[in-house]
């Protein structure tokens, strides 16, 4: 049986009529009159103009991005999503959602009290059980409706559309057939002690119902084309009609200034100047209220079918009924919303919602700011704003923000911060890219930049370490210890060869690279990761380690991990020998298995005094003791002397060593006994839990090197071979106070 195709809108019904029945919404009926009866209409002028600029650079953002991208279902969130990233998307996603679900509510609500103020016992209080059950009646049916057929309920919408407009019509009427006179210009503030921008606020909700219209984007035939036309004529309409509208209230005669600045007087303004009032302003009222809520109800379960997508909330909420529409995510929006109508104190809930909802106003227009900064080829938008513009409307929203409630605009930053660290700590899979990366892409170039004009000091040395290992798993430990050797200072490449006649691992290697980050994720690691594609082993490794790195990030520290094979073995030291006039440092680990929990731990350091390669090594282990985990460390140093005098010169020249470098250890020189260095060291170090020692270079007789790592290997818990190949202007020595 073939399902049924959900149904696709066109701009006017898509993004229009929800977008300007939300804008002409109860705010336009309940407070023009009192704001000119306190400002006059120059001042309401300039607050229309002041507000709707906002709306309308903001309806300009969303549109450069809308025409940028294919966008689907989530709207708004969508958009930031793909723009900035799933951990912002996901901040400013999931209030909205609360703000859209909060606002079936609210609207629900003031439909109940504009109804039941009309009740024949309204000369007396409410009961708060009637407010509540005709509220909740609202919520079901507009939820049950919504639910069912979103073409049903913008369908609806026409008529309301038509109802709104006529009110607006027979005001024009009323007004132009009653007594005139000069327009009323001056602010008295009478009922308004918080002066102008106390009335800014209160009056800049009604222009925020422009996005009711991208909430839809998923039901739209054509997101890209239907959009920007249908918010942009939204918002410039809106805001002809609500500069029309207080002239009128201006001019009039047959209301007097007090009458207009009374803040009771409410919809009654409207009923007093309109020809046949109450009957077609009354209706036009609660259609308005109505056709809000269903804008709501309609785009919050989007919302939450799109979180449920991305796998920012359970995937149950992203299936949809046969006609396409969210079913279960509306219906556990709708079960949210009549759960909220017994909060109590809606008044004040609402100011937090109004000012939630802003921040995305902010996040859209960072957007759109950001994306022009960064000057992504890939952004390529049919109408483009400039960054600036896109800046002032963030900040302009945040002033907003600010003039309703300052505590809920602490309050808004607050919740999305915490939902974004939060995010960020759950390491989430992004499928698609963003705006994140290109700027991170333009730091680095600056930096990179900035890092090639200047010279390398040793002063600034860290480890920038690449590792040779085929499976990430295998060498874990191995692993994790290169990773501490450069945490929060260094960088770790780990690269994985391949070769050129592996079809199979060269179709894969893209996917081989994710596989290797998954690896380091799961363990909490941080690293980079990468393929290369080889010819030959021996000769790969030795170009890549020789070569690796870009302007002054070059590579410096490279690493192996001592073969499990004897071919491999000797290969790998052939690699090294090759190796040693590259400049490159050079560790073999062979770390068999996790380090040990135990508080205090202790590395042993075995120093001949050739080669310098004492000097890395007592920094290798002062790496290592920043990692919370070895701070307690010991850190040995031994030497072993031919003579007495020999002891006495060794002593002195690692204590001058170690206190230039600012390092403590312990230090065991020893003069040569019967036993052999190799005997005196495998006795000593084999309860360490890491041990540091040489690696000769220039040594061609490999199968005896081999014995000799081996032999070390096997009876030691830890250990590692370096080697430091350094450049003199270039080498961390620790004889210098600049280290």
């Amino acid at each position: 049986m073939k399902k049924n195709r959900p149904h696709k809108f066109g701009t006017f019904l898509g993004v229009y009529t929800p977008s300007i029945l939300t804008i002409l919404g109860l705010i336009m009926y309940l407070r023009f009159g009192w704001i000119v009866g306190n400002v006059g209409l120059i001042k309401t002028i300039a607050i229309v103009l002041m507000a709707s600029s906002i709306t309308f650079i903001t309806g300009l953002s969303a549109s450069a991005i809308s025409t940028n991208i294919k966008v689907g279902v989530g709207g708004e969130y969508f958009m930031i999503s793909r723009s900035l990233g799933l951990e912002p998307g996901g901040a400013i996603g999931i209030p909205l959602y609360l703000c859209r679900t909060l606002s079936v509510t609210f609207y629900c609500y003031g439909l109940s009290e504009a109804i039941l103020i009309l009740w024949p016992e309204s000369s007396t209080a409410i009961p708060a059980y009637a407010l509540q059950g005709l509220t909740i009646t609202f919520i079901v049916l507009v939820t049950a409706l919504s639910s069912k057929s979103a073409k049903l309920v913008l369908k609806s919408q026409i008529p309301i559309l038509i109802i709104v407009g006529t009110s607006i019509i027979a005001l024009i009427i009323g007004v132009v057939t009653q007594d005139l006179h000069a327009p009323i210009t001056e602010a008295t503030y009478q009922t308004a002690p918080g002066g102008f921008w106390y009335v800014f606020a209160v009056f800049f909700p009604a222009v925020t119902g422009f996005t009711a219209g991208i909430g839809l984007s998923g039901d739209l035939k054509d997101p890209q084309k239907s959009i920007p036309k249908g918010t942009l004529s939204a918002v410039i309409s809106g805001a002809a009609i609500y500069l029309i509208i207080p002239l009128l209230l201006a001019i009039t005669g047959a209301l007097t200034l007090e009458q207009m600045a009374d803040p009771n007087a409410g919809v009654t303004i409207w009923t007093r100047l309109a020809i046949f009032g109450p009957w077609l302003v009354y209706p036009a009222v609660w259609g308005a209220v109505l056709s809000s809520a269903f804008g709501s109800i309609l785009g919050g379960p989007r919302i939450l079918q799109a979180l449920s997508m991305d796998g920012l909330m359970p995937k149950f909420l992203s299936k949809l009924s046969k006609s396409g529409q969210p079913t279960i995510a509306t219906w556990i929006s709708g079960m949210i919303a009549i759960a909220a109508v017994f909060l109590g104190g809606l008044n004040t809930i609402a100011q937090y919602v109004s000012v939630l909802f802003l921040t995305l106003y902010v996040a859209i227009n960072v957007s759109a700011a950001v994306e022009q900064l960064i000057k992504e080829p890939s952004y390529r938008p049919k109408i483009n704003v400039p960054w600036y513009i896109s800046l002032f409307g963030a900040f302009s929203a945040m002033v907003v923000m600010w003039l309703i409630n300052p505590f809920a605009f602490a309050f808004a930053l607050g919740l999305e911060v915490i939902i974004f660290a939060y995010l960020m700590n759950k390491k989430l899979e992004q499928q698609w890219g963003d705006a994140s990366t290109g700027i991170w892409m333009h730091l680095s170039r600056y930096a990179l930049l900035r890092l090639s004009a200047k010279k390398i000091h040793p002063r600034n040395w860290r480890p920038i370490i690449i590792l040779f290992i085929h499976e990430i798993k295998e060498y874990l430990p191995l692993v994790k210890f290169t990773e501490m050797l450069g945490q929060n200072s260094g960088l770790l490449t780990i690269s994985r060869l391949i070769m050129l006649t592996d079809k199979e691992e060269l179709d894969r290697r893209n996917e081989i690279v994710f596989e290797m980050q998954q690896d380091l994720k799961s363990e909490g690691l941080q690293a980079l990761t990468e393929v290369n594609v080889v010819s030959d082993f021996k000769l790969g490794m030795n170009l890549i380690a020789a070569s690796h790195g870009i302007a002054g990030i070059k590579t410096n520290t490279v690493v192996f991990g001592w073969s499990q094979t004897h071919k491999g073995k000797l290969q790998e030291l052939q690699i090294i020998n090759d190796l040693a006039t590259s400049g490159k440092n050079i560790l073999v680990g062979y770390i068999p298995k996790p380090f040990s929990k135990k508080a205090k731990k202790r590395i042993d350091i075995w120093w001949r005094g050739q080669d310098r390669n004492g000097d890395l090594m007592l920094l290798l282990s002062y790496l290592i003791r920043l990692n919370r985990k070895w701070s307690k460390t010991e850190v040995n140093i031994y030497s072993i002397t031919h003579s007495e005098e020999e002891k006495i010169l060794m002593e002195h020249h690692i204590k001058y060593s170690i206190n230039e470098a600012r390092i403590e250890a312990n230090i065991h020189v020893l003069t040569k006994d019967k036993n052999e260095p190799l005997e005196t060291l495998i006795n000593i170090s084999k309860k360490a839990d890491l041990v540091f020692t040489g690696l000769a270079r220039r040594s061609t007789n490999f199968e005896a090197r081999v014995r000799l790592i081996d032999t070390i290997v096997t009876e030691l818990k830890a250990v590692v071979f370096v080697q430091n190949n350094g450049m003199k202007n270039e080498t961390p020595t620790i004889f210098r106070n600049n280290l």
